[in-house]
């Protein structure tokens, strides 16, 4: 029996971290294995178009993967450059000694076999599915062949093989089933094709393997018989290396729903090519429909991350903010600094220049839909506009210049969906703010009593019936130079000669106002006369910077705190209500106790707040009506 030759101590603690910790997921062995086999066929490519003497049919160059259940043995073999015995040493005997990257230093390789094998690790990622692993390989320009054996940690052998073909050949002995882990899912045929497809589908060699099929059953009518046929399982050429020319709106379209970004059919496409500063290749879509779990906690931003066509992550969150999370898509870049695992990024320049192009492009191409599209533009701005207004208000406004362009409001003139831009460019030389409301509708906004004013003097107002949209309003702050007010506010900017007429009918009624506010007490902060007002006998608003919409929708938060809005009652004197609080103020205080209270609750209502007691209510309309 031959002794085996032990692993360096780094290198076996290492081999034991590789197994246990490195990587998250024990499928990606297969694709480590894959990449390895393609970076075996591409040093061989370079060697021919360097060194000559011999041609490169590429029909003889593929990866290979087999399965024996019988044995538990899942074989890759590819017709690479194969490995002496020296080679075998240094590559596979001392972990993290990584032939290609050595092979990439010693070899300017063409960008177009672009070698990723960097660390020399992956190859072990085979022991975390296997007990044993066996590689038998013949170099190039070698009459001989070499056989490495390993259990694991304790160490490997080498020795001589017989091998008529060079490249390489790696036999791993499946592990059998445990209670924490189901091993038998490597030697499924259907289960090593989805994961050839989902990390290997554009490696550019042919990945092939017998793939079981039905047919007919010669002479049997009704009857079927399985067979197998060998079938290449990846794609190879990735979508985003053709030219765009060359594909069609099907094709962009097809790509989305075998990469499983969306059921949907996807509104835009962008398909991005830089060569500069970081070279990258994308394939972004904005879809047509929210997924079902957008705005939950389950739901995954990211785009998919490649390198060099590999599969590195499913979902990389660094590449998009939280504000276009609904983009799908995918990356494919050579320059990316990997870790060891081939997983994660490690956070550096490359990663942030592509972020922050995605991020511009995106941005050029709603404004471009918005602009050219307008129909297709407030479809996607139906499903994800909200989105939108979450990034105006996140992180304390330092998105807000990128995206307030983007917004759309319900206008009350234009009775459809408009930008600030539209709003702005309309509004009269002597009107100073830009007028909202809001509601829990559009027809709840329609009837509200502070809105009468303003619509009389013509002015649009903006409609906000989210509840994000106030807080992004106030984030916002101004547009254009134009700033933001509620109709509900104290000041209006409307009518400056009307503030006398009011100041007076306050100082006539100011007793009674009085009175009604100390009725209020604990419920409103004030009780005044109403310059906004025409039709309705009363309404709420509120003085300072928090809204009643603003408190509706913070105390239905969760934890929330006993946030409170400072209510003011506005009454309309030119009412005849306002002669009936006249008339019970100096004739009947009782009566004037029971109308305050009627006013007030109306008002509750017509804010869509819950009145306190319901059954009081009740009673005091009975008491009007008898």
């Amino acid at each position: 029996m031959m002794n085996k030759t032990p692993f360096q101590a780094e290198s076996q603690r290492l081999l034991e971290m590789m197994i246990h910790s490195i990587y998250s997921q024990k499928e990606i062995f297969l694709r480590e294995l894959i990449s390895n086999a393609s970076d075996a066929i591409d040093k061989l490519y370079y060697k021919t178009l360097t060194e000559g003497g011999r041609s490169f049919n590429r029909e003889d160059y593929y990866i290979t993967v087999s399965v024996d259940k019988d044995t538990r043995t899942l074989r890759v073999t590819d017709t690479g450059i194969g490995m002496t015995k020296e080679e075998l040493e240094s590559n596979l005997g001392v972990i993290a000694q990584s032939g290609s990257l050595a092979f990439k230093r010693d070899n300017e390789t063409s960008d177009e076999h672009d070698i990723i094998g960097q660390f020399g690790v992956g190859f072990y990622s085979a022991f975390m599915i296997a007990d044993e692993v066996v590689v038998t390989t013949k170099a190039l320009g070698s009459e001989e062949a070499y056989r490495w054996e390993s259990t694991g940690a304790d160490g490997y052998t080498i020795s001589p093989a017989d091998k008529a073909s060079v490249g390489t050949e790696i036999v791993l002995k499946v592990k059998p089933n445990s209670e924490e882990q189901e091993y038998d899912e490597y030697l499924d045929e259907y289960r090593l094709r989805a994961i050839i497809k989902k990390y290997s589908d554009f490696i550019r060699y042919p990945i092939k393997m017998n793939v079981t099929s039905s047919r007919p059953k010669e002479g049997a009518e009704g009857e079927y018989e399985e067979y197998q046929e060998e079938q290449t399982i990846n794609s190879m050429v990735p979508i985003w290396r053709k030219n765009k020319s060359e594909l069609s709106d099907e094709d962009y379209n097809n790509f989305y729903m075998e990469k499983h970004y969306g059921f949907d059919t996807p509104l835009q496409h962008m398909h991005i090519s830089v060569d500069g500063a970081v070279r990258y290749n994308a394939i972004l879509y904005i879809p047509e429909k929210t997924p079902y779990d957008y705005y939950t906690k389950e739901y995954e931003k990211g785009l998919a991350l490649y390198s060099s066509g590999v599969l590195i992550m499913d979902k990389c969150a660094d590449l998009l903010p939280d504000y276009y999370s609904f983009v799908k898509g995918m990356v494919d870049s050579e320059d990316l600094s990997l870790n060891i695992s081939r997983e994660i990024l490690q956070h550096d320049k490359q990663l942030s220049l592509i972020a922050k192009n995605i991020n511009s492009k995106i941005t050029s191409q709603l404004q471009r839909m918005l602009k050219d599209e307008r129909d297709k533009y407030e479809t996607f701005y139906k499903a994800f506009g909200t989105q939108l207004k979450y990034g105006v208000y996140s992180d304390y406004g330092s998105h807000k210049d990128v995206l307030q362009d983007l917004l759309l409001f319900y206008s009350s003139t234009q009775k459809q969906l408009v930008t600030l831009d539209e709003y702005v460019s309309r509004m009269p030389e002597e009107q100073k703010y830009i007028y909202y409301a809001t509601g829990a509708s559009y027809d709840r906004i329609e009837k509200l009593p502070q809105t009468e004013l303003v619509a009389e003097k013509g002015y649009e107002i903006l409609y906000l019936i989210e509840d994000i949209d106030e807080f992004a309003i106030k984030m916002l702050m101004n547009y254009k130079e134009k700033e933001f007010r509620s109709v509900s506010s104290g000041d209006l900017g409307i009518e400056p000669d009307a503030q006398e007429s009011t100041t007076e009918e306050t100082q006539e009624n100011e007793a009674l106002l009085a009175e009604m506010k100390k009725l209020l007490e604990g419920k409103v902060k004030d009780v005044r006369v109403s310059k906004r007002l025409r039709n309705h006998p009363v309404c709420l608003t509120a003085d300072g910077e928090l809204t009643i919409e603003m408190e509706k929708v913070l105390r239905s938060m969760p934890n929330s705190q006993n946030v409170e809005a400072e209510k003011v009652l506005e009454i309309n004197t030119h009412h005849d209500v306002f002669r009936s609080l006249k008339a019970a103020f100096d004739q009947d205080r009782d009566k004037l106790a029971l109308y305050t209270g009627l006013l007030y609750n109306q008002a509750l209502l017509i804010e869509g707040l819950p009145i306190q007691d319901p059954v009081d209510f009740t009673n005091d309309i009975f008491k009007v009506m008898v």
